[in-house]
């Protein structure tokens, strides 16, 4: 366990933009700091820019104005000695599926000039720390989607990073899986004071991991916080409304009312922010019936980071992509 945890910034972005032609603008001025032994969980729907500033902080892309530097290092200038520092997971699988588990790790630390010693010793303990030990003579195609992902954890550990890059950790996983995962990530901010930058389309992913929550969409850093702090700006409870007739004029009129703290109008649903939701259904029922606005559905819920994520998108995903990074290499990871 290190006795002195890393300080300052790990992750500086400055004015960050990328075009990948003159119509598609993925990244519009982003600013973004992240200090170190953090976990900073990025979201945004599909095609926001979570995954191309993951490309530009790796070394895989380089912006088209802007600055990012990592562990102050300029990704663009100093690209070498930012590879070395840092590790990465994507959120494709990138494994040699006919490598045995304990060949995808060596192989890994012989591309790094690890020394035969070195390389053993790290195995040994990365193995037990995903739990690996008992299949790491198997090959890797016989191995389950957690054990992959694992699998390619432990091979970003390999050269110790100081950063390490998570593009949708658990996409795809099981519950129990998921919450393995979870535990591996905890301890090594925890044990090594790793600083951690994530995308993540789980919200309780974010809830239950993030110090420190962005969100992403068309390209803007919209919002920024802890969990909670985002959460709270809700209000104690959020009623979600759906209907047919004037959305705006009757969002306009709710937002007068003395108990309501936040409204926030999606393409589909109003979310209502008040201070006691079972005591206020009545009231923002009768007003929508006053504007003539015909309610089909109405719900109420304590707020979660997910409420937060639609206040600041509208929508819960996008149904379409957009545009996406090259497609990735074995590098980093």
């Amino acid at each position: 366990m290190n006795e002195q945890k890393p300080t300052g910034q790990a992750i500086e972005v400055r004015g960050l933009v990328k075009r990948y032609n003159k119509e598609v603008l993925a990244l519009d001025g982003v600013d973004l700091s992240i200090p170190a032994n953090t976990i900073y969980a990025l979201l945004g729907p599909n095609g926001a820019g979570k995954t191309t500033s993951i490309s530009i902080l790796t070394t895989l892309l380089e912006p088209t104005s802007g600055t990012a530097k990592v562990l102050g290092l300029d990704v663009v200038k100093q690209a070498g000695e930012v590879r070395g520092r840092i590790g990465v997971t994507f959120q494709e699988m990138v494994l040699d599926d006919e490598l045995t588990g304990k060949q995808v790790l060596d192989y890994h630390g012989r591309l790094y000039g690890q020394s035969k010693a070195e390389r053993q010793a790290k195995i040994e303990e990365l193995l037990a720390l995903v739990e690996l030990e008992e299949a790491a003579g198997r090959q890797a195609k016989t191995y389950s989607g957690g054990m992959k992902r694992r699998l390619e954890l432990a091979r970003a550990l390999m050269t110790t990073p100081e950063v390490l890059f998570l593009d949708e950790p658990t996409l795809g996983l099981d519950p129990q899986t998921r919450v393995r995962i979870w535990d591996h990530i905890r301890a090594l901010k925890k044990d090594q004071g790793m600083t951690m930058l994530m995308t993540t389309h789980y919200m309780d992913e974010a809830e239950n991991l993030a110090d420190q929550v962005g969100i992403i969409d068309l390209g803007k850093l919209v919002a920024e916080g802890t969990p909670q702090a985002l959460i709270e700006q809700m209000g104690a409870d959020t009623i979600h409304v759906t209907g047919e007739g004037d959305r705006a004029g009757f969002a306009e009129r709710v937002k007068a009312l003395p108990f309501v703290q936040t409204v926030s109008v999606g393409r589909t649903v109003i979310q209502i922010g008040v201070d006691s939701g079972s005591r206020r259904l009545v009231e923002v029922i009768s007003e929508a019936a006053r504007n003539g606005f015909a309610v089909e559905d109405i719900s109420v819920s304590k707020p979660s980071l997910g409420d937060v994520f639609l206040k600041y998108t509208g929508r819960r995903l996008r149904d379409t992509d957009g545009p996406q990074a090259p497609n990735r290499m074995n590098l980093m990871v």
